[in-house]
């Protein structure tokens, strides 16, 4: 091979021959300054790199046994803690933290797995990594553990427990921060036709309107019905104006055979009723 057709293969591959000097160097483009400064500034794409931390503690390179969707396959959910099983629930954490780094934010934050289940979506969507979709899976669970007291009531067979009542109405409105006036309306076997949430109101107070209760009664073809508000201060005490309330619906309802079983008054942690005490 000659000389020429050596120096066009290298200009070919981007490199030149200094003939002067016999070094070479790299081939510059037409708009490379002649002088190259030390400290090239890094392009746009470089700086992201290098300001993105990726997440050192992913679930998937964890140790098998210690992942807790493998540990309760293998050993049992209740040899799971409650921020294990959360993080099984909510399935991916967020950027730079596993799922159950943020669980146990989550339940430090809400101050326990009822009071974070109870929270409504806007809530939790105002917590870093919780967005619409992490979101709808917690009020999901909630729900479903609802429903599974739900379903006892639905055979007729708990509905006269206060226990089982009071549990129920915990897991429904206990944890709402705000007042709400709820009724469940049973059938003349004291069997669940609807629960339904009728007012909701402000931190301290919900406007309740008789005849709407009555009147939802009528549509039901209810025969009797628990009535049901929460106090989101805490404090389970029933007021004077809530044993008032129950008085006037018991009259009013009366009058077209719809019988008032009970009034609780709830709260996140107990519940206090008004036919326990001798009030209705």
């Amino acid at each position: 091979m000659n000389p020429l057709e050596n120096e066009n293969d290298r200009c070919a591959s981007g490199i030149q021959l200094d003939k002067k000097s016999d070094k070479k160097y790299v081939k510059k483009s037409d708009n490379t300054p002649d002088k190259t400064p030390d400290k090239t500034p890094a392009t746009a794409s470089e700086k992201t790199k290098v300001n993105i931390e990726p997440c050192k503690d992913v679930i998937t390179r964890w140790q098998e046994d210690e992942r807790p969707r493998e540990r309760l396959l293998r050993h049992g959910p209740e040899n799971l803690s409650t921020a294990e099983l959360l993080a099984v629930c909510l399935v991916s954490g967020s950027q730079g933290e596993d799922a159950v780094r943020m669980s146990r934010r989550l339940l430090e934050e809400f101050g326990g797995i009822g009071t974070l289940l109870g929270a409504p979506v806007s809530a939790l969507t105002k917590f870093r990594g919780i967005g619409q979709a992490k979101a709808a899976q917690i009020k999901a669970i909630h729900e479903l553990m609802a429903r599974d007291v739900e379903a006892d009531f639905a055979k007729g067979e708990r509905f006269n427990d206060q226990q089982s009542v009071s549990r129920y109405l915990r897991k429904r409105i206990g944890h709402s921060p705000r007042e709400v006036f709820a009724c469940l309306y049973l059938n003349c076997k004291h069997e669940l036709l609807s629960f339904e949430i009728m007012f909701n109101g402000s931190i301290d107070r919900a406007h309740v309107h008789p005849r709407e209760v009555l009147r939802r009664g009528i549509e039901l073809n209810a025969a009797a019905i628990i009535l049901a508000h929460n106090h989101p201060s805490g404090v389970s005490e029933p007021s004077q104006s809530d044993i008032f309330l129950t008085k006037e619906l018991s009259n009013l309802l009366k009058q077209v055979d719809i019988r008032v079983l009970d009034h609780f008054v709830v709260c996140a942690r107990n519940t206090v009723s008004l036919a326990a005490r001798g009030l209705i």
